[in-house]
C-alpha cells in the first residue's frame, strides 16, 4: 500500500472514530436520560411507542451487522479494512440501541432478518449485500427521527443515520466508480441504488 493511500486510509479511520465516539456520548445521554421521569415502558405510552420504533430500527441494524458477517470473507485489499470498520461500528450502532431501550423501560424484541440463499459468492456480491444493509438502515433511522417522541433516543437515531450515509459513500467507491461517482446526494433517502460496478471492478490491492 503506497503513503498516499495509507494516508488517506488514516483519515477516513480518524473520521469513523470520531463517528463512534459521538454513538457512544448519543448512548450514555439516552441510557441517563429516558428513564429518569415518570414509569417506564410498561406504563407509558410514550415512552412504548419509542421502545417499538428503537426495535425496528435494531432489527435492520442486526441484519446489516449479519450482512457484514456474511461478506465480510469475500472482501480484499482496502475493502476489507473499510468492511471490518462497518462492521464495528454497526454493531456500536446495536449496542447503543440496546442501551437506549432499556433505558426506556423497554425490552429488545427485535431479530434480524434471514438473509435471502444462495448469499454472497464474491467481492461484488458482498459489497452490493453490504449496500443493501446500509440503505434500508439509513431508511429506518431517518424514519425514527420522525416518529420518536423523546429527544435522545431522536438524536441517537439522527446519528445513525449520518453514519450510515458516510458508510454508503464509501462502499460506493467499492463497486469502481471514482470519487464524484461516490459523493452524496443532497437528501439521501435510503433508496439511491448502489452503482453499477466498472468493467474491471476494485483492484485486488484496494
Amino acid at each position: 500500500m503506497g503513503l498516499k493511500q495509507s494516508k488517506c486510509l488514516s483519515r477516513q479511520r480518524r473520521g469513523f472514530g470520531r463517528a463512534a465516539v459521538f454513538l457512544v456520548l448519543a448512548a450514555a445521554i439516552v441510557a441517563g436520560g429516558c428513564g429518569r421521569q415518570g414509569h417506564g415502558a410498561e406504563t407509558d405510552s410514550d415512552k412504548a411507542a419509542d421502545v417499538a420504533v428503537l426495535n425496528s430500527i435494531l432489527s435492520q441494524e442486526l441484519t446489516t451487522v449479519a450482512a457484514y458477517e456474511r461478506g465480510l470473507p469475500l472482501l480484499r485489499g482496502r475493502m476489507l479494512a473499510v468492511g471490518q470498520v462497518f462492521h464495528g461500528q454497526d454493531q456500536a450502532h446495536v449496542d447503543a440501541l440496546t442501551k437506549a431501550i432499556r433505558g426506556l423501560g423497554g425490552e429488545t424484541e427485535a431479530e434480524a432478518s434471514e438473509l435471502e440463499p444462495p448469499g454472497p459468492q464474491s467481492q461484488a456480491d458482498a459489497l452490493a449485500l453490504a449496500y443493501e444493509g446500509e440503505n434500508a438502515a439509513l431508511s429506518e433511522a431517518q424514519s425514527g427521527v420522525a416518529h420518536l417522541q423523546f429527544t435522545a433516543p431522536r438524536a441517537l437515531s439522527a446519528a445513525l443515520a449520518a453514519n450510515h450515509a458516510q458508510h454508503l459513500a464509501i462502499l460506493r467507491q467499492g463497486f469502481g466508480t471514482g470519487l464524484v461517482g461516490a459523493v452524496p446526494e443532497a437528501f439521501e433517502s435510503g433508496d439511491e441504488p448502489p452503482p453499477a460496478a466498472s468493467a474491471d471492478g476494485p483492484k485486488a490491492s484496494e
